[in-house]
Order: C-alpha cells, then sequence, then structure tokens
C-alpha cells in the first residue's frame, strides 16, 4: 500500500464521518464548530446574547442618566426660584406665586412625564395591566402639576396692580398648546387602550401615532421649557437688580438648568426610537391577540 492508496482511504472515511456528521448534527456544524465543540447555531445565539446584554446594559445607564437629570433640573429649577427669585407664595403675593410655575411645569411636563413615557421601556417584564395603570396614573400627576403651573401663571399676570396682559408671547404659546395637547394625548391614550377601549386592530394601528405624539409633546415641553427660562433670564436684566449677562450664580444656573432639561429629552427620545430597547409581549399577550 502506497501513500496515494494511504490518502484516498483518509478521504473516503473523512467524507464517511461529515456526512454522518450532517444527518447528525445538521448543516450548521462547521469546522470551527469541532474546534470549538459547540453547533454554529449555538455559537450564534451565545453571541447575541452578549450584544443583548451589552445593549441592556447600556440601556440600564441611559435609564439612570435620565434620572439623574431629571432630579438634577427639578433641583436647579427649585433653587433658581427658591434661592435667587424671592421664594414662593400664593395669590396674596402674586409676584412670588409666579415662582410655583416652572417648578410645577419642570417637575411634571419634563421629568414625570419622561418617566412616564419610559415605563414600558424600564419595566419591559411586567404585566401589561400594571404598566397601562403606572403609565396612566403618573401622566394624571402630570397634568396635575400642570394645571397648578399654569395657574401660578396666570394669577401672577391676573392679580397684578395692574394687570399684565396673558398669552403674549412665544412662551406662553407653545407652553398653551404643549399642555392641551397633553390632556388630549392622555384621553385618547384613556379611551382607546382602558375603557371603553378600542378594537384590538384598531389599538395596533392608533399605537404608533401614541408613540409619535407623546415624544412630540415631550419635545415641545422641552422647547417650551428653554423658551421660558430664556424671558425668564432677559426679564432679570430688564427688571431686576442682578443681571443675567454679568456671569453670576444665577447665570450658571440657568444655563445649566436649560442644557439638563435639553439633553434629558434629547436621551428619552433616543430610548424610545431604538428597537432593541422596546418591551416584547409576552407569550399570554401574543396568545390573546390571536384570539382577538
Amino acid at each position: 500500500m502506497d501513500s496515494r492508496d494511504i490518502n484516498n482511504i483518509y478521504r473516503f472515511v473523512s467524507d464517511g464521518f461529515s456526512t454522518l456528521r450532517e444527518m447528525v448534527l445538521g448543516e450548521n456544524w462547521s469546522h470551527a464548530s469541532m474546534v470549538t465543540g459547540l453547533p454554529k447555531n449555538q455559537k450564534m445565539e451565545n453571541s447575541d446574547r452578549r450584544e443583548q446584554q451589552g445593549s441592556l446594559a447600556f440601556f440600564t445607564v441611559l435609564i439612570l442618566v435620565i434620572q439623574v437629570l431629571g432630579l438634577t433640573a427639578v433641583i436647579l429649577v427649585a433653587v433658581w426660584m427658591g434661592s435667587f427669585r424671592g421664594g414662593f407664595a400664593w395669590q396674596s403675593d402674586p409676584a412670588h406665586e409666579f415662582n410655583y410655575h416652572p417648578v410645577f411645569m419642570v417637575t411634571g411636563m419634563i421629568f414625570l412625564y419622561s418617566d412616564a413615557i419610559l415605563t414600558y421601556r424600564v419595566f419591559r417584564n411586567a404585566k401589561k395591566t400594571y404598566l397601562k395603570a403606572i403609565h396612566g396614573i403618573i401622566q394624571g400627576v402630570v397634568l396635575i402639576f400642570a394645571g397648578v403651573g399654569l395657574k401660578a401663571a396666570f394669577d401672577s399676570h391676573n392679580l397684578k396692580n395692574p394687570p399684565i396682559p396673558n398669552l403674549y408671547s412665544l412662551h406662553s404659546w407653545i407652553g398653551l398648546i404643549t399642555v392641551i395637547l397633553f390632556a388630549l394625548q392622555w384621553l385618547s391614550g384613556l379611551i382607546s387602550f382602558v375603557a371603553p377601549k378600542l378594537s384590538m386592530g384598531a389599538r395596533q394601528t392608533y399605537m404608533p401615532h401614541h408613540v409619535f405624539w407623546g415624544l412630540a409633546i415631550l419635545c415641545l415641553a422641552g422647547a417650551s421649557a428653554l423658551t421660558g427660562i430664556t424671558e425668564k433670564a432677559l426679564f432679570t436684566d430688564f427688571f431686576a437688580h442682578m443681571k443675567y449677562s454679568s456671569f453670576v450664580t444665577e447665570t450658571y444656573i440657568i444655563n445649566f438648568l436649560g442644557l439638563t432639561i435639553l439633553t434629558l429629552v434629547v436621551l428619552v427620545v433616543y430610548v424610545v426610537t431604538r428597537p432593541e430597547y422596546k418591551r416584547q409581549p409576552s407569550a399570554e399577550e401574543e396568545h390573546i391577540q390571536l384570539v382577538q
């Protein structure tokens, strides 16, 4: 037996083993899999799992950053109004009643509203019924905060002697439109998904529009906050002893407040629009969809 015969025998045995391996394990077993001891599909699943874990870790970091930014915005606006704009009062002192307006608006329409939007992303393993309740309740609280904030703004104008005209600035137009749209969005969500509740097909058709307008309203709330901050800052240049343009401590508080709100809104939009962070329906929910 010469070397040629040995090579033929080796090739025959090798081809036989390859055929047997493909019959038993399937065609996804590669030469690299023989080295690692894992089928190709399993290797791909492990790789996908590692990518998913890395993506969820980054998601967790983003959520923590958003919470820090939200709390920072609330603290900054409270310090600004409380320590630099004379504190808080109610109708007996309309000028200082106004200071409730930015605090309630930033807390409600920026911070809490962001958390309401992220409910379905953060609690991805909770039952949808619970998520609907959390989402709707937080938005109800936001609506109350917005109402108190608007009352403080209107009172500070109407109760002043002489009264100040209402709704003359770009900020007031954007702000009022934002609150009205938010109320309509909350009401339409209640009717569509809770009671009386639309059909499954109608809900699936409406859902992308609901998500879009939720983010659009958050962006409008951010625009309203930034225009309001700028308007209030410029008023200090015209009517107060502190000059916004003089780079005092209040100047930095105002600017950092605006940057914080802007960054928070951008990150919330990023998280919601990333498909890998979207909550996947449970097996029970998919079964209900098929039945309906």
